[in-house]
């Protein structure tokens, strides 16, 4: 018994080894299939990224006819697809299956689609009361990005009812929507016509204010930085603005501005403020180093909840080779436009054998209306003034200023393009605890204009003068010394001014000029070449024009663009290397 079945057992074992040999033969055999495009080149990418056939490196070819055919069937669908996507409705779509390992998938899109009529439509207050009446809405309709004639695409489509339907409720109508949208296509002549309703709602007015997340700050903190007036109509670039703003400040974490699009709620729909608090209190260390005051590290320390009032605390401690600065400021919540602070200074140089030691209460206002800024601020200072080889002195000054400043450029921290303009009138008198009568002029203008795409044609120009019987009783603050970097390059840092014994120290007037050609040829690498002229002096009679030239290189840093300028002082016959921010504001 026992010996027939294991020849039978035998048999089995071998006959179960053959058909695994078999499978395996088989499947090592499985022919692969390659599909090769033939396509006008600008739709080739379309149909290499979204047709599955095209996709996959590594076909296996079916054995079976049937599902081949339903393989082709598959691909000319998505084709047949993605070109109506792109306006063509026409295609011609075909596989080349004369080499069974390697089919070619022939596309004709035929003709594509264009506008032929454009029909948009408003109802609504938009309609009817709606601001401008029907110049409004021809702006609208020109605005329309699909124009009679344009090629017809799906996403082009969408995108142009969308950016319709924001244009419409990006002010006043903020629950705008379509109520209807048609896009009729005839293949047979290539022509579409497209129909757009847009329904505007009514007028959305601002309410109040609805402040949520204020755990520790002061709940009427939100509305000191809000501009927003109750009653005035809905504009959405108003409250990213007020969003913005927001966000700009220590306070907060995060910060999202918006209303209830519900039209029941138009008349004075409440204005949504969702905010999380970030932590009140930081502390941070640096170090730097620049041609201009040499190497330095500094301290910092803010609060940005001061006395649980909101007020923003920020102090530092920089220490350099050549300048050493304590500060203590205090920022108040804005009212308004407007932003008060307060704060004391001590600071100590050492620069081209002059020793300046000040201490200085001071108060300001600042003012911000768009890309404008004022500032009327008020400094009581103390300075002691030691010129190397001459007397020593000590002044006391109160002063004044008034600082007007306009930046109408592209990005503040690296600009491209654009203007900056600045303007400052300040003074002290002796009636008012100054030890001399004086009143001080400056302006500045910089011009950036971009050239060849991203190269940058800078011009710099900046003219003081200090009206005052002279220079004695004079804060070095309110006089004028120029040369190093961001001044006149060639000459070392504050060296060009008034001669007092071995010192270089201020002068009751300043010209200075610069026009610097900057060449990316890299998105982060450029190379600049530039010249310098100006001079600072005590009278116009004095004044002597000091030229420098030269070449740099600049490499954008988060910081804005840093520099590297190799410059020759035409007079003093000397070349120079200067380091630092390219851009100063």
């Amino acid at each position: 018994m026992r010996s027939g079945v294991r020849p039978a057992l035998r048999r089995g074992l071998r006959l179960a080894a053959l058909a695994l040999t078999l499978a395996a033969g088989g499947a090592l055999a499985q022919e692969t299939l390659e599909v090769r495009l033939q396509a006008p080149d600008e739709l080739r990418p379309l149909l290499e990224r979204h047709v599955r056939l095209l996709r996959q490196e590594a076909l296996e070819l079916p054995e079976e006819p049937a599902d081949r055919s339903a393989m082709t069937r598959r691909a000319r669908r998505e084709v047949a697809g993605l070109l109506a996507t792109e306006g063509y409705f026409s295609p011609r779509v075909r596989f080349d299956r004369s080499d069974a390992r390697a089919w070619l998938l022939e596309v004709e899109p035929g003709p594509r689609t264009v506008i032929a009529q454009v029909e948009l439509q408003f109802v609504g207050e938009i309609a009817t009361s709606g601001p401008g009446g029907s110049e409004y809405l021809d702006l609208l309709r020109a605005g329309w990005s699909l124009p009679v004639g344009a090629p017809f695409s799906q996403g082009g489509w969408d995108g142009a009812k969308q950016a319709l339907l924001d244009a419409v409720a990006a002010r006043r109508y903020a629950a705008a929507r379509i109520v209807d949208s048609r896009a009729e296509i005839d293949p047979e002549s290539a022509r579409a016509t497209l129909r757009v309703r847009i329904d505007s709602g009514p007028t959305f007015y601002l309410g109040e204010l609805d402040v949520e997340g204020l755990e520790h700050l002061p709940v009427d903190l939100v509305e000191r930085y809000s501009q927003l007036e109750p009653g005035s109509p809905y504009d959405r670039e108003a409250l990213l603005a007020f969003q913005t703003e927001l966000q700009n400040t220590p306070h907060f974490g995060s910060v999202i501005v918006d209303i209830e699009r519900d039209p029941t709620l138009s008349s004075a729909v409440p204005v949504r403020v969702r905010v999380t608090e970030a932590l009140p209190r930081y502390a941070g260390a640096g170090a730097g180093y620049s041609t201009n005051t040499g190497a330095r590290v500094e301290f910092s320390y803010r609060d940005s909840n001061l006395r649980k009032r909101g007020w923003e605390f920020s102090s530092g401690l920089r220490i350099e080779e050549r300048r050493q600065a304590l500060f203590a400021d205090v920022f108040l919540p804005p009212r308004g436009r407007d932003r008060d602070s307060f704060g004391a200074l001590y600071e100590a140089s050492d620069l081209e054998g002059l020793k300046i030691d000040s201490q200085a209460l001071g108060a300001a206002r600042t003012t911000l209306r768009g890309d404008i800024e004022t500032q009327l601020a008020l400094r009581l200072q103390h300075e002691n003034v030691e010129p190397s080889g001459a007397p020593s002195r000590s002044t006391n000054t109160l002063s004044a200023n008034w600082t007007w400043k306009k930046r109408a450029v592209d990005n503040v921290l690296d600009p491209t393009s654009g203007y900056v303009l600045e303007f400052q009138v300040g003074g002290g008198s002796k009636t008012l605890l100054s030890d001399q009568d004086f009143l001080r002029f400056y302006s500045r203008v910089a011009r950036y204009q971009p050239v060849r795409g991203t190269d940058v044609f800078i011009l710099r120009g900046e003219a003081g003068v200090t009206l005052a019987d002279s220079r004695e009783g004079v804060p070095q603050d309110f006089l004028f010394r120029s040369g190093g970097a961001q001044s006149v390059r060639g000459y070392d840092y504050q060296s060009l001014g008034v001669k007092e014994g071995n010192a270089t120290v201020g002068g009751r007037y300043l010209a200075t000029a610069s026009a610097e050609y900057v060449r990316w040829f890299q998105p982060q690498w450029g190379a600049a070449v530039f010249v310098d002229a100006g001079d600072a002096a005590d009278t116009r009679a004095d004044y002597d024009l000091r030229v420098g030239y030269g070449v740099g290189a600049r490499w954008r840093s988060p910081a804005g663009p840093l520099a590297i300028d190799l410059a020759w002082g035409h007079q003093e016959r000397s070349l120079r290397l200067h380091f630092g921010v390219a851009v100063a504001f």
